[in-house]
């Protein structure tokens, strides 16, 4: 329990309240373990909600606070165990919020505009935020969100509702609901939004194969949705992490940016997971996630603007079909559709080699190496 003499400190100076709040987080570093093993509450209309918070035991100023919501019919201690936020706050400095949703008939879930409820969870995240600012040094020009699944859908509603509030979300395998689709951001948010193309339980499509309905907006409607609320140019940077590992996946990142940017890990092959087994998987959701949220004008191809850094050329490029690639080294290479299909394999031996293109839909496909490099070739008619 927060001691009752935190309640008051309201009549203390700011200078005070900055010493106290210090303080406290030092003296918290001592007791952390014993105290944030358990599950503390908030009140918020007249119900306590639960929640765990976990915080870095360093720390330099004032801490980015990050909320993970959880998905449908989970709780708090299971998904604090299952995703080791200590250890998460400790090596990014993060203090991480893990709120509990309540129970509406088919589970605990968030009211996220999916269905008719009462329930104020936006106004609780925003309310509990406010007392946390309180108690600890929580930096507010660094609020952040993400969730899973039905805490993913959560996430994108606290972008509309508050995202002159929130610095960045980055939801996972969730999408915008339909009532909250007819809303409009009060400005800009960095937004990542991740989301599996073999999804059975919340299908890319915005369909789903398990509930058997449709949940929301597709993920092309998301994308321009935030893209119109963000003010995104129409077309993305792509690239794709490396492929180095046997787990069957292809992750592919499109980068709008504008006034505020906008992200889309397209996982193809992915179900409804979180994949954040960097041993397992190419990526790790929660270290892209990291990177998202506290990256600043980096260029998220990690490939840059000189050419010359390229692992191959294409030219012409859009094309008609045949183009000329040109690289210089021995390397194999494949051309991968949108969905994650081969479509052609070919050896560049170095300097320019022909690229048969011809017979294959107009569209974006991805050119890349053994070691993951990639670029685009855009196929159109002419």
């Amino acid at each position: 329990m927060i001691p009752s003499y935190y309640v008051q400190l309201n009549i203390y100076s700011m200078k005070s309240v900055r010493l106290l709040k210090l303080t406290f987080v030092a003296l918290l570093s001592v007791l952390y373990g014993q105290l944030f093993s358990q599950i503390q509450h908030f009140e918020w209309q007249g119900t306590q909600r639960e929640y765990i918070l976990r915080l870095p035991m360093q720390h330099d100023g004032d801490m980015p606070i990050v909320y993970f919501l959880h998905g449908l019919g989970d709780n708090i201690s299971r998904v604090d165990n299952q995703y080791n936020f200590t250890q998460v706050a400790n090596n990014y400095g993060w203090a991480i919020v893990v709120p509990q949703a309540l129970s509406q008939g088919i589970g605990t879930m968030w009211n996220a505009g999916l269905m008719q409820s009462s329930i104020d969870d936006s106004g609780f995240l925003m309310a509990l935020l406010d007392s946390l600012s309180v108690q600890y040094p929580i930096d507010l020009d660094s609020v952040f969100f993400t969730g899973f699944s039905m805490g993913g859908f959560m996430s994108h509603r606290m972008a509309i509702e508050h995202g002159d509030r929130i610095t960045a979300c980055a939801p996972v395998s969730g999408l915008i609901t339909h009532s909250m689709s007819a809303l409009t951001p009060p400005c800009p948010v960095r937004m990542l939004h991740i989301h599996g193309t073999s999804d059975p339980v919340v299908g890319y499509d915005g369909n789903s194969q398990y509930f058997g309905g449709n949940l929301g907006l597709s993920v092309e409607a998301i994308l321009n949705y935030w893209k119109s609320a963000n003010g995104c140019v129409e077309e993305p940077v792509i690239d794709t992490f490396p492929n180095l590992k046997n787990d069957n996946l292809l992750f592919v990142r499109y980068t709008y940016e504008g006034d505020a940017t906008l992200q889309h890990i397209k996982v193809i092959g992915g179900n409804h997971s979180w994949y954040n087994n960097s041993n397992q998987y190419d990526i790790s959701y929660m270290e892209v996630i990291h990177d998202f949220f506290t990256y600043d004008d980096f260029d998220p191809t990690g490939i840059g603007n000189d050419v010359q850094t390229r692992p191959f050329q294409v030219h012409p490029n859009p094309c008609s079909g045949l183009c000329t690639i040109e690289t210089e080294e021995v390397t194999q290479i494949e051309v991968v559709d949108m969905t994650g299909r081969i479509v052609c394999r070919q050896r560049l031996e170095p300097g320019e080699n022909q690229l048969n293109l011809i017979g294959l839909p107009n569209g974006i496909y991805l050119v890349r190496d053994g070691k993951g490099r990639t670029t685009k070739v855009v196929l159109e008619a002419r």
